[in-house]
């Protein structure tokens, strides 16, 4: 049976001191609204439901940086010594998105009813996954929640940081080649036909680059329909094959590997990850093995999170993890030689966390020289089609003054 939806009750009401308050309370309907006030100690005047704006938009949603702030702020609260379930009302409320103070209102719930703050994390896999739910139900059964909500907050921030990264790097040339394709279209469609109108009166034969990129104009002057229904067919397909398809996305992940200079920065992302997972789990007092199958999803890259959980498989009959890493044969040979240290040394966290620390600098290096090659590599083949286009054009006008 779906839960009820909470809804938004704006309250009037007089407190134990006498004082007159008016608020807002978060329920699932007035009765338990009251409920709660009363409990609270509040005597009430009025209560009632809070309308929505009548152009309201679609509900906003759940982004990983809203998690992340959340841990960090939850984390807060907790090491200032307050409740869990007041901690949860007081980032709830402050929250700015709506469907974030819905989820954390439902958790909040949760665990007033006797749940664990693992089991109530775990009903929203969408929002909490594994590896978060793992290291609070290890913070709960220490005790130590609030040091490992800190943890928690550290690591979601920094693999936060190096996706932003990686993003900021690749959004930036596919927004520049997106844009020329459009101006080429544009071109071809609207400007090169006004001077094909006008080369029909020259009488003469046009040069070979000036009738290719005419026939290309009065190709998708025609055809545009086609072209544009197959850039939509291919983006659906694709699109369907990278949410349904495991093959087609180890394929997709093993090709950018693949591919020079965004390859290495995803290999060096995928190892920071790797290592700063890892070492969280482990300073926990995750066990290996159960630390492994969650680091195996939060790599970003199929490849390395298949490499993984061999690896898991092969700690579990008991062989030594830089041993595993070794024959995995995806990992640099520092990185293993660091582990090989810390299992040897028992301090394997704080090798893997050093191990981060430099990865995660590696990408921000990688994603700085990138962007350094990627904008004079941009700008020249702009350069090149629109020029290209320009010459096509003006070349005949060219070779018929050069006759006059």
């Amino acid at each position: 049976m779906a839960k009820q939806q909470l809804i938004n009750f704006s309250w009037e009401g007089i407190d134990r001191s006498g004082s007159r308050i008016k608020n807002e309370i978060t329920a699932r309907s007035e009765t338990l609204a009251r409920a709660e006030l009363r409990r609270q100690g509040f005597k009430i005047v009025k209560i009632k439901k809070k309308s929505k704006p009548l152009f309201s938009g679609h509900k906003q949603a759940i982004t990983t940086k809203d998690i992340a702030i959340f841990s960090r702020q939850l984390a807060t609260m907790l090491s200032a010594g307050v409740p869990l379930v007041q901690a949860f009302d007081i980032v709830g409320r402050g929250h700015d998105n709506p469907s974030m103070q819905d989820l954390l209102m439902t958790i909040k719930g949760d665990v007033e009813g006797g749940n664990t703050l693992a089991d109530s994390l775990a009903k929203h896999p969408d929002q909490f996954d594994e590896l978060f739910c793992n290291l609070v139900h290890s913070g709960e059964q220490a005790g130590v929640l609030e040091s490992l909500l800190h943890k928690i907050a550290e690591y979601k921030e920094k693999t936060e940081s190096i996706k932003a990264k990686i993003k900021k790097a690749l959004t930036y040339p596919i927004a520049v080649m997106v844009v020329a394709f459009i101006v080429t279209c544009v071109l071809l469609i609207f400007v090169v036909p006004q001077f094909e109108e006008l080369f029909h009166g020259f009488g003469a034969e046009l040069p070979a680059f000036t009738q290719i990129v005419i026939n290309m104009s009065r190709f998708m002057k025609q055809y545009w329909w086609m072209v544009l229904g197959i850039i939509i067919i291919i983006g659906f397909v694709l699109g369907n094959l990278k949410r349904k398809s495991k093959a087609f996305n180890h394929a997709l992940d093993r090709m950018v590997l693949g591919i020079p200079v965004v390859g290495v920065i995803i290999r060096k992302a995928a190892i920071a990850r790797f290592a700063r997972t890892l070492s969280t789990m482990s300073s926990a007092g995750v066990p290996l093995v159960e630390a492994l199958q969650s680091v195996s999803g939060a790599t970003g890259n199929i490849v390395y999170g298949d490499s993984v959980l061999v690896m898991r498989d092969e700690v579990a009959t008991g062989h030594q993890l830089q041993l595993t890493m070794r024959q995995a044969g995806i990992f640099p040979n520092m990185v293993v030689q660091m582990v090989a240290i810390g299992e040897e040394s028992g301090s394997l966290d704080s090798m893997l966390s050093k191990v981060a620390d430099f990865y995660e600098e590696e990408v921000d290096n990688a994603v700085d020289s990138l962007s350094s090659l990627l904008e004079p590599l941009i700008m020249s083949i702009l350069g090149i089609i629109v020029g290209g286009l320009i010459i096509a054009m003006y070349l005949p006008i060219f070779k018929l003054g050069s006759v006059v």
